[in-house]
């Protein structure tokens, strides 16, 4: 035998099998290494093949226990005996004080009044108590006016008028020039209590506040607990505190904590930017690490729609820091279902534990002192079940990356060298089976994608949205089923006398060679997240190697199989846990990405290319198994009956159950629009609720319960008016483009919005500056449309330059606390030179919408009516709210 890895075609008398039988048709226990020729001459080899039923079980096996140990390292919360210097109890008494007022958006008395009360009670009894002590505490109530521009959802500009922060300095009596920033937000979006987003943050701050100062050592370096009133409007506190503030100057690094989910623990997901101490400071002192630097570049890189005051702190403090978050059931994010008691005092353990020791740590660092000298590099992190986090610098990561590919190429180099593999024989046997490998990923996809094409033709959509096992036995099924058959046509067809060994030992190359490239390309590109390649790589290589002697002598036998399955378990153990975070994220945040994404699509592809990852390594053993039809009867079956049940209804995509809800989101607006012309006179005018679904079933489970909900009254967008017409809250039409208006009511708050052109006047240079007055409610969102030839050259937002053109949009939104002033903003338009006679009057459209978040204004005999109507797996979030649009 030339090699055990050679691909030889044997040239038998008879016809070829795959299954060696003896007299009685049973299969032969080793098999002819997938050759049966004539009985009177003996095959060169006699190797064990896999039996059917063996190899699935083993395959399943494997794959469940390491499920199952993801899961179970994901419920346990809380490692060891906590310490006892942070007291989760009595950071659940501050939880629960604080979401007992209900929802807190900004400008609302919940917020700047009930809950700013609350906190600044505690913090002075936290000062009171710990005053003869080594350290002293200083309270600011900061209320900041500002304005930013900022590319999250496409980009907008904000501007916000006397936000709050609660700003406490914990330090030595002696002072320091260096501080640590802690940061939690105690606002909260409308209709909801946020008691993971974020009170649960704010609760635990409070605590470890509490512990740090009666700390009887001083430290060395202080800390600024910041707890901020103005998140939910998109960052406005952060900024206010870190471009204002006069502690900011001396902030060094922050933590943030932060939610996306309810409960659970919580994940480092962001840090840096470079600063790889702050990394290897965490390590060293989180009592139970959790992080993942696949986690901080996939939401870096945008696809997720969500963002966080790292962002601000980064950016416009220059600062470096660490950003956590809960993760886990963000079906209940920022719904009525966030309440306190969902959250498990482990949870809360568990974060304060980490969060204490973490600051006690820096404040105590060096590093901290000049953290400029640090500033090198990235960091790869991640963790093992919970247990232990690796984290080493992406220098040493990209050396170590590169070795092991080294190692790799090496392996099939030498394989190619052997004397039966001469000419470029084992190069293009590598090559052609590389290309069937990569064929099957295509067809797989494609195939999976058709299917979920059908489901949404069907109407079908989200029904894995409460069952979500059910996508896994539909589109799993289908994606594994597609990959073996083509991989068993390959085996039967085009590799028609090869050995089955060879052809097994052949295709773990082909696996080794596309983690291999994956592993190179990761690297050079300069992503830490390389190392899962990495991982993917070393293991099984190392694994090949150690097993290399059985499987020459024995084939594939019960043995090798097994320990082949366990020298892959550390890196799959891992792999499936980063699958679990893409599913944990990405399967609720389909029920509020709009009306344009199809969710079947995502979740089918996301399902797919974890079936293609995960079987990379099992490749080997469809050659090594004599027959398949089991398996594909089996895949195919489960397939087929999830297909017709989920054709039938029988999933309904949302719950309302208490225990474990899936809300369908949707949110109402109860509106007045008003039109004026050129000359300040009103064009027309109407009343309405505006109803958008957040997910891509649309009204269609709606319209049985609430019938004149309906598409009839399904919206069109006026291109001749900004942002349509309507009063869109965030910049996000471009993810909700079909929306219901149902005729209603005229709507009458009691603080109207108040707008008004102070003056208008040409400049010198060409423009024209138009200067406004507004005076309303504390959410107001301002559209910017100039007409064709027009342009802004210049704004009192920002920086002073309009930024972020929506399709020929800007878009502003605006926030304000208590007892803010008038809003006064101006702006110059460049006039066009010759109008456009199909276009709008004037030269440029100015909208104002004016949401009534909280208080009396909010609601409406109509909305109180039709949200009574609606079921009780949906959560509609409803409010009152007005649109003005002038021409100039």
């Amino acid at each position: 035998m030339e090699s055990d890895s050679t691909v030889r075609r044997l040239k038998p008398f008879g016809t070829q099998h795959y299954a060696a039988q003896d007299t009685d048709g049973v299969p032969d226990r080793c098999g002819n290494n997938g050759y049966r020729g004539d009985p009177e001459r003996k095959p060169e080899v006699r190797l064990y093949l896999l039996r059917e039923a063996v190899a699935a079980s083993l395959v399943s096996v494997f794959i469940l226990v390491l499920w199952g140990l993801v899961h179970l390292s994901l419920q346990q919360l809380v490692i060891g005996k906590p310490s006892g210097e942070f007291n989760a109890l009595r950071a659940r008494e501050h939880l629960e004080q604080i979401t007992s007022v209900g929802p807190r958006p900004v400008g609302s008395q919940e917020n700047e009044v009930l809950t700013v009360g609350y906190l600044l009670e505690q913090i002075n009894n936290i000062k009171a108590e710990t005053a003869e002590g080594p350290h002293q505490l200083t309270v600011d109530v900061q209320r900041p006016s500002g304005t930013f521009s900022i590319d999250f959802l496409g980009g907008f500009t904000s501007f916000y008028d006397r936000v709050t922060n609660i700003a406490v300095k914990l330090e030595p009596k002696g002072g320091t020039q260096h501080l640590m920033l802690a940061n939690c937000h105690f606002d909260t979006v409308a209709n909801s209590p946020g008691a993971s987003d974020d009170a649960v943050s704010c609760a635990v701050m409070l605590e470890v506040l509490h512990s740090l100062a009666n700390h009887s050592s001083p430290l060395t370096h202080g800390v600024i607990f910041l707890f901020n009133g103005a998140e939910e409007n998109i960052l406005q506190a952060s900024h206010g505190f870190i471009t204002q503030h006069p502690w900011a100057k001396q902030v060094r690094a922050f933590i943030n904590l932060e939610a996306a989910g309810v409960g659970g623990k919580e994940v480092v997901f962001q840090t840096g930017p470079e600063n790889p101490w702050l990394v290897q400071a965490y390590v060293h002192a989180a009592k139970h690490p959790f992080a993942s630097v696949v986690g901080q570049e996939v939401f870096q890189s945008g696809i997720i729609p969500s963002d966080t005051d790292f962002r601000i702190y980064r950016d416009f403090g220059n600062i470096p820091g660490i950003d956590l978050a809960f993760i886990e059931n963000g079906f209940i994010y920022h719904t009525k279902y966030d309440t306190a008691n969902r959250i498990l005092t482990d949870s809360i353990q568990r974060a304060g534990d980490n969060i204490l020791a973490v600051l006690k740590h820096l404040v105590t660092s060096e590093k901290l002192a000049n953290t400029s000298e640090y500033r090198h590099g990235n960091m790869v992190f991640f963790d093992l079940l919970g247990v232990v986090v690796v984290a080493y610098p992406a220098r040493v990561g990209s050396i170590l990356n590169y070795m092991v590919a080294t190692a790799a190429f090496l392996y099939l180099a030498k394989k190619a060298s052997l004397p039966g593999n001469r000419g470029g024989r084992y190069v293009r046997q590598l090559a052609y089976a590389t290309g069937v490998a990569v064929l099957s990923w295509f067809v797989t996809l494609l195939s999976v994608l058709i299917v979920a094409l059908v489901i949404t033709l069907l109407g079908r959509s989200m029904f894995w949205y409460t069952h979500f096992y059910t996508s896994i036995c539909l589109y799993g099924a289908a994606a594994t089923g597609k990959m073996v058959l083509v991989h068993t046509l390959a085996k039967n067809l085009y590799y028609g006398g090869v050995r089955l060994v060879e052809l097994g030992d052949l295709y773990f190359d082909v696996s080794l060679l596309l983690w291999c490239c994956s592993l190179v390309w990761l690297t050079h590109h300069g992503l830490c997240s390389a190392y899962v390649p990495m991982l993917m790589v070393a293991f099984p290589l190392t694994t090949k190697l150690l097993l290399a002697k059985e499987f020459k002598h024995k084939g594939a036998s019960v043995k090798y199989s097994v320990l082949y399955l366990l020298g892959l378990a550390l890196p799959y153990i891992h792999f499936m846990f980063l699958i679990w975070v893409v599913f944990e994220i990405f399967t609720p945040i389909m029920g509020r990405s709009g009306t344009e994404i199809p969710p079947e699509v995502v979740l089918a592809t996301l399902v797919t290319l974890a079936t293609i990852f995960l079987s990379s390594f099992f490749l080997h053993f469809i050659y090594l198994v004599r027959s398949t039809k089991w398996i594909l009867a089996g895949l195919g079956s489960v397939f087929l009956v999830m297909l017709l049940l989920v054709s039938c209804g029988v999933f309904f995509p949302y719950s309302g159950s208490m225990d474990s809800p899936r809300p369908k989101r949707v949110f109402i607006q109860h509106t007045t629009r008003t039109f004026h012309n050129l000359k300040g006179q009103v064009e027309s005018q109407d009343s309405g609720l505006w109803i958008n679904s957040f997910d891509f079933t649309g009204i269609q489970h709606i319209t049985p319960h609430i019938p004149e909900v309906n598409d009839s009254v399904r919206t069109r967008c006026r291109e001749d008016r900004p942002f349509c017409g309507y009063p869109w809250f965030l910049p996000v039409k471009f993810l909700s483009k079909k929306n219901w208006y149902l005729p209603a009511p005229e709507v009458s708050p009691s603080s109207p919005v108040e707008f008004r052109l102070v003056s208008r006047e040409e400049t010198s240079w060409g423009t024209v500056k138009m200067v406004f007055n507004v005076k309303g409610p504390s959410h107001m969102s301002l559209y910017l449309m100039p007409h064709r030839g027009s342009s802004l050259s210049t704004w009192s937002f920002g920086d002073g330059t309009p930024q972020f053109d929506l399709s020929g949009e800007y878009f502003i939104f605006y926030s304000h606390g208590l007892n803010a002033p008038t809003w006064t903003f101006w702006f110059e338009i460049q006039p066009p030179r010759d109008p456009d006679p199909l276009g709008p009057e004037g030269m440029i459209s100015v909208a104002i919408s004016s949401h009534y978040f909280f208080g009396e204004d909010q609601r409406t005999a109509q909305l109180e009516e039709i949200l009574h109507r609606f079921p009780p797996w949906s959560f509609p979030s409803s409010w009152v709210s007005t649109y003005h649009m002038y021409r100039y």
